[in-house]
């Protein structure tokens, strides 16, 4: 599952998720990771023994790593990664020394290194407004706390190891929110990092768990799954009567593996009928922003708090170009007129994201659709009616802000963008080809009419062709590929700057088929090596001249995206072939 999937399932009830936070929710806060403070611990001991001096970033040196592991391991120590790598590392080290481990986890989780993330933030918010009423962590730093009260100005209590039979009560009682730490609080003598000691959950702590568990949905962020005590509480759970029943989300890095006991711990609880799904995600941060921006009742207060680090409109005179002559050319175009009115769908059920991407990956729908608050559109009547199908009730006008940064609504900047495109593909033999950065302009290699292309040809040769000697066996779900295709191609989006909108433009070359570009990596780079100053200089301007019709300079170039009368589903648009430049100061 995607981040986009699980942001709209969270979003429609936040409350009825439990979080269970790992090491990795309070990494971007400054704070080390497990892997951090094992890193940390062989560089001590190895000092210590060997009388050497490392530091934390030399251990990124491999050869350095190495000669740190060798010994270790020749120390009896477990080898990297191995599942019982930590408790080993805190057994041999400290022994049962718990001041002196108390003290070390003290100092490295300190509340003064605490720099909280907009993710912390985020979660720090959610408590506060009741949109999170339960989370569980094993981690022992005050993350959380501060979250909660730099954002909201209140203190947070969390129930722990010592003091554990009151936490039954409180959540029974639903004495929200409810917070809890299994392993303790380094505040406390009583934490859990020894093998002895991870061996078994405290008895009060782990029915919390379980009443939770039975009561809502869960969502575990930053956690592995490496504690085997906490993975049989969280099964045991599943042999519930009402066992996560709001489903039960897995965030996980995009492209990482989980561990065995945490995928069949998936699914089994999937094969019981219940939503377990991984999410991918890039990182904590970004997840909990996009959750926390897809909230329609997040209040006001603490949204400014929670996104303190936002853009801000600010005010810088521009200084007089009287006098001077321009140093830079930039890659865009000002936009001179853009549409803001379209058409509105009325459906008889909602549409989702995922129906949509599958109507446009339809190659004979024309249509230029997006989704926000109301399913907007451009195009034919009849052809959207026969793409939504009997979903389709009707249209009509409707005007939208097309300064997509006043509510942070970036899906009107792909509609501008695919409309546009569409506008320029009618009039020029060029194809289109959308990816997540913008939209793709590629040369037409059916195209009859080459002669627009004649300036990019003087400066680039052939605009399309084959691969000399490139071919590709198949490889997995990839067929096998006798020729791999090549042609010139520019890269448009859309940007505001000076408070302006501008239509950036960058040369490119695509390759088809478009997976096979990673194997024709020599290739771009050798027709791409001599494209610098002067050489792309000109490059960009045959393009200008390719999407202009060859306007000339400083003309306005009008476009529709389709045939006919234009109107309110046939937008115009029109920019002007003048690039942008920088300009010395004047001397006036």
């Amino acid at each position: 599952m995607n981040q986009s999937e699980f942001t709209r399932i969270f979003c429609q009830k936040p409350e009825s998720f439990a979080w269970f936070l790992g090491a990795g929710a309070s990494h971007n806060a400054n704070l080390p990771t497990a892997d951090d403070i094992l890193t940390d611990l062989k560089r001590r001991h190895y000092n210590s023994e060997e009388n050497q001096t490392y530091k934390t970033k030399d251990l990124q040196n491999s050869a350095v790593r190495e000669i740190v592991e060798s010994f270790m391991q020749s120390q009896g120590f477990p080898e990297r990664w191995a599942a019982d790598e930590y408790t080993t590392y805190f057994q041999k080290i400290f022994g049962d020394n718990r001041k002196r481990q108390r003290n070390y986890i003290a100092g490295i989780l300190s509340e003064d290194r605490v720099r909280l993330s907009i993710g912390n933030r985020v979660l720090g918010a959610l408590m506060v407004s009741g949109m999170c009423r339960v989370a569980f962590t094993t981690n022992f730093d005050p993350v959380v706390e501060k979250a909660v009260a730099s954002v909201g100005g209140k203190q947070i209590s969390a129930y722990h190891l010592e003091g554990a039979h009151n936490a039954v009560t409180a959540i029974n009682n639903e004495e929200y929110p409810f917070y809890c730490k299994l392993h303790g609080d380094f505040q406390y003598d009583s934490i859990k990092n020894l093998e002895a000691d991870l061996a078994s959950q405290n008895a009060e702590l782990s029915r919390c768990l379980s009443i939770a568990g039975s009561r809502m949905g869960f969502v575990v962020a930053g956690y592995s799954g490496r504690d085997e005590s906490v993975m049989t509480v969280i099964q045991e759970i599943l042999n519930n009567p009402n066992p996560f029943p709001h489903g039960l989300y897995w965030m996980k890095m995009k492209n990482s593996e989980p561990l065995d006991m945490v995928t069949q711990l998936m699914e089994e609880a999937s094969s019981m009928g219940i939503d377990a799904e991984f999410v991918d995600i890039e990182t904590f941060d970004t997840v909990m922003l996009r959750i926390w921006r897809n909230l329609d009742d997040r209040p006001d207060d603490l949204d400014k708090v929670v996104r303190k680090g936002r853009a801000q409109a600010v005010s810088i005179p521009m200084p007089s170009s009287t006098g001077s002559k321009p140093l830079v050319r930039f890659n865009a175009l000002p936009i001179t007129k853009v549409p803001n009115v379209c058409g509105k769908v009325h459906l008889k059920k909602k549409m989702e994201w995922d129906a949509l991407s599958e109507i446009q990956k339809n190659s004979e729908t024309t249509g230029i659709y997006t989704l926000g608050a109301e399913f907007q559109c451009w195009g034919s009547e009849q052809e959207i009616k026969e793409a939504l199908g009997s979903n389709f009730l009707s249209t009509e006008k409707m005007n939208f802000d097309s300064d997509w940064r006043a509510n942070s609504a970036l899906h009107l900047k792909r509609f501008l963008e695919d409309g546009l495109a569409t506008a320029f593909c009618r009039e020029r033999p060029l194809l289109m080809r959308k990816r997540r950065s913008g939209v793709h302009l590629i040369v037409d290699n059916k195209t009859q009419d080459v002669g627009i292309f004649e300036r990019l040809f003087n400066e680039v040769g052939k605009t399309t062709g084959f691969i000399p000697g490139l071919h590709l066996p198949a490889m997995g779900d990839f067929p096998a590929v006798d020729r791999i295709g090549f042609a010139e191609s520019i890269h448009l989006s859309l940007a505001f700057a000076d408070d302006r909108l501008w239509m950036v433009l960058k040369p490119d070359v695509w390759i088809f088929p478009t997976f096979a570009r990673r194997h024709a990596r020599g290739f771009l780079d050798n027709r791409k090596s001599n494209r610098q100053n002067d050489k792309l200089d000109a490059i960009f301007s045959a393009w200008i001249g390719v999407l202009s019709d060859d306007a000339g300079r400083n003309a306005t170039v009008s476009l529709s995206p389709f045939d006919g009368d234009t109107g309110y589903m046939n937008p115009v648009f029109e920019f002007s072939t003048q690039t942008g430049f920088a300009m010395k100061r004047g001397a006036g």
